[in-house]
């Protein structure tokens, strides 16, 4: 919001004018500053003139001889312009003078008849962007004195970012309140001297929404003559770059940065019917805006009709129907108050931003409605030569009462530290317009100006916001030192056995479409999904059930961009529409980690060559993973998951538990997603693997010999070898030491089933074993193999 230093010193005696002190004021206020212009005038040597007579260029139709005196006698001058007559003042500029744009003012001759300097339009003093005809003076300015004296110049212009929950803040009396605050001292507010007549308007305003509309003022101001605005309004409003208009519409757009309420205008003989009604659009409705949009509405639009229907836009913009233009000659003039979210919406449903929905959406103070409105019509009044009617409209939708909240000074002192009395509380308190009775607690009534402060936190904000946040003395923070969480720590050591594997981190939006996930065939209906209410896209609508197809689209932009091998690994959170375990009240959230490879990828195990991503590189880095987590009593089985091949897919287990799937991509998948070759993926939940694991622990090794064995069992294929092992293991007891899976064999001659080879490793801690101590354990690990179905080959 743009706020002319000199408009702002019309409500407060500021102690300075320091461009560098303001500035470092409003920042501390919370209304910070953007950027701060200096207007300065643009010429020099232009006076204040007297237009003593007008007479007609004897070779000339479009332009006029005028004696002007501004000071030192009558001064001939040649002029185009016809907006005024004998009698006005204007600025003149003699010759030697210079204009905007460095324009020297001369003497010339215009078909023969000599000019001596020029009548300055607006634009050519830089003063405005009016050109069709020159600047007449307000008022009765001494002849012969500077231009500068009669302007607002130079003037100083701060540019404020406004958070939107301060909606008092946008406007010139609402900065002026807060620096009053900042400083200690007074400030003003306009005096409103209205005069009115006799009489009540004829037009009759009905509410039928009430949590649209909180209230609706409206005045009628009889006789007005519709024309420019006085000049220092129309200076005041270009300086916040507010084109003027004419003298009502003017008026509207000057209380409303002046008081932070926005104001229409219209032109009360053209409301059909006489009567206004406030409810929502009908389907297929249209309204034509003074923009010269026509706007097709929908039923969550707030309208104001008339009896020919959709009138005006609430609190966004008017309609072309009603507006004022030069022919009115009765204005009623409308200042209500409308709901934020529904202001908010329909603004961006148009793509309409207006200064008024700006104010609308932050929560503009119904209380303030009348006393805007009076402010209006008394300037339309004085300005046009109307007059106000008595009766007016204010019809209350939904009744605004001040919040009251219970602050106690322990509660101030615990937040901010010591030092705060509740005297000094108490004063701040007042200096920002609220009422403060008892002492503890303090019972604070919150002016409905300040709809963000509610809770005594906010009270506490508003203390340290006043107080001065730089004022505070610099503390070390008590309390236990912080530090990573175990979980945290976990999470660091599995992000640098992945990177250290070669992969890199990826940080995706969690937003996919029903496009996406049927390309990994998912088993979810898009009505088991949770949709987006706002989506950046509406391709993308829906929250992630898994994070596949994000690494996927990764890999396809990198693969499409030149990059030969790519492995991505994230870790982030799914959704899904059941109720989470923690909290009923949201939808369930796991976090997740996830890989995708393709490409070559370096080993170690065959000294730094390349293999080709595959499941079992998959399968390789969850154990690398796991061994880096310490994670134990791991499962893995031959499984399926969306987007899985079905024949290289294994899911883990923790503990007899599902963490997730590792393996390699479906073919059907990888081409939907444009990646050529096979695809190492995984997806595990990420709250197992960050579990604390139970502290290893040592034994001492036996210095006895071992005896190794090597066992080939005939197999079904589809048999989990993981089962034959530890069924083996468990016939086996402590006395094995190790066991390896060396060999995987298929052959015509085995017909249909595999041969698995396996080489044990056992050893004792308390003698060398025998043969003969061998020989049963054997035995019991074959006769354990057969149960499962396994045959020993040779037997």
């Amino acid at each position: 919001m743009l706020v002319p230093l000199l408009w702002l010193q019309e409500f407060i005696d500021l102690p300075t004018t320091d461009v560098g002190e303001l500035s470092y004021a409003l920042d501390m206020l919370g209304l910070t500053v953007e950027s701060v212009e200096t207007i300065r005038p643009e010429w020099s040597d232009v006076l204040v003139g007297k237009v003593l007579e007008i007479a007609p260029h004897p070779d000339a139709d479009k332009i006029r001889i005028c004696q002007v005196d501004t000071g030192s006698g009558p001064t001939q001058i040649i002029c185009g312009a016809w907006n005024f007559e004998a009698g006005a003042m204007v600025p003149v500029a003699a010759p030697g003078a210079i204009l905007s744009g460095e324009l020297e003012i001369g003497r010339r001759d215009i078909r023969g008849v000599e000019s001596n300097g020029m009548i300055c339009s607006e634009r050519e003093l830089g003063l405005g962007d009016d050109h069709a005809g020159i600047l007449v003076l307000d008022g009765d300015p001494e002849i012969g004195t500077p231009l500068g004296d009669h302007v607002e110049l130079p003037d100083l212009v701060f540019d404020l970012d406004i958070t939107p929950n301060r909606p008092d803040a946008m406007s010139i009396v609402g900065v002026a309140r807060d620096l009053a605050a900042h400083f200690g001292i007074e400030h003003h507010v306009p005096e409103i001297q209205m005069s009115t007549v006799g009489g009540s308007t004829e037009i009759v305003v009905r509410v039928d929404d009430p949590v649209g509309c909180r209230r609706f003022t409206a005045r009628e101001i009889r006789g007005v003559t519709v024309g420019p605005s006085p000049f220092n309004i129309r200076h005041r409003l270009h300086k916040i770059g507010i084109r003027s208009i004419s003298n009502v519409v003017d008026v509207t757009n000057y209380v409303m940065f002046e008081l932070g309420h926005p104001l229409h205008a219209f032109d009360a003989d053209s409301i059909a019917g006489a009567r206004l009604v406030v409810k929502r659009a009908s389907e297929g409705e249209t309204l034509l805006t003074l923009d010269d949009e026509e706007r097709a509405l929908t039923p969550e639009d707030l309208i104001i009709y008339d009896d020919e229907g959709p009138t005006s836009m609430s609190g966004t913009m008017g309609g072309a129907r009603s507006e004022v233009s030069e022919t009115t000659r009765r204005v009623l003039m409308e200042a209500a108050s409308w709901d934020p979210p529904t202001i908010m919406y329909m603004s961006r449903r148009h793509d309409l931003r207006s200064e008024a929905s700006t104010r609308f959406e932050r929560g503009v103070d119904p209380n303030l409605a009348d006393i805007a409105n009076q402010r209006a019509s008394a300037m339309v009044a004085a300005l046009t030569g109307g007059e106000i009617l008595d009766g007016a409209v204010d019809v209350i939708g939904t009744p605004t009462v001040p919040a009251v909240v219970d602050l106690r000074s322990s509660d101030v002192e615990r937040l901010l530290g010591p030092g705060f009395t509740v005297d000094s509380v108490s004063a701040i308190l007042t200096r920002l317009g609220m009422q403060v009775e008892g002492s503890e607690p303090m019972v604070v009534t919150v002016p409905t100006y300040r709809p963000d402060v509610t809770r005594p936190a906010d009270l506490i904000e508003e203390v340290a916001r006043i107080h001065g946040f730089d004022n505070f003395e610099a503390t070390l923070p008590s309390g236990p030192s912080g530090g990573l969480t175990p979980e945290q720590q976990r999470q660091r050591i599995l992000q640098s056995a992945l990177t250290g594997a070669g992969l890199h981190q990826a940080v995706n939006l969690p937003f996919v479409g029903v496009e996406d996930l049927a390309h990994l065939r998912s088993e979810l209906a898009e009505s088991q999904l949770l949709t987006v209410k706002n989506p950046l896209r509406d391709e993308e609508s829906k929250l992630r059930p898994t994070m596949l197809p994000g690494l996927l689209d990764a890999i396809r932009y990198n693969l499409s961009h030149g990059a030969g091998s790519v492995g991505l690994f994230e870790i982030g959170k799914v959704f899904f529409s059941v109720p989470d375990e923690d909290d009923p009240r949201l939808p369930a959230q796991p976090d997740r980690v996830a890989w995708a490879v393709v490409g070559d990828v370096g080993t170690e195990t065959l000294g730094g060559a390349f293999i080709k991503a595959d499941g079992a590189v998959s399968l390789a880095l969850w154990f690398r993973l796991a061994r880096s987590l310490g994670l134990r009593d791991i499962e893995i089985r031959s499984s399926s998951a969306p987007g899985f091949h079905p024949g290289r897919t294994a899911e883990v287990l923790l503990a007899g538990v599902p963490v997730g799937h590792v393996g390699e991509l479906s073919p059907r998948t990888g081409r939907a997603f444009e990646i050529a070759g096979r695809v190492a993926v995984a997806e595990l939940d990420l709250a197992p693997l960050l579990r604390q694991v139970s502290p290893v622990e040592a034994k001492t090794p036996s210095v006895f010999p071992f005896i190794e064995f090597d066992l080939s069992f005939l197999v079904d294929p589809s048999q989990n070898v993981s089962e034959l092992l530890a069924a083996m293991r468990g016939a086996g007891g402590e006395l094995i030491e190790t066991e390896r899976v060396f060999d995987e064999f298929v052959s015509p001659d085995l017909g249909e089933k595999k041969a698995v080879a396996i080489r044990y490793r056992l050893r004792a801690n308390d003698r060398t074993l025998t043969n003969e101590d061998a020989g049963p354990i054997r035995t019991a690990m074959i006769e354990a193999a057969q149960k499962t179905g396994a045959v020993l080959r040779g037997a």
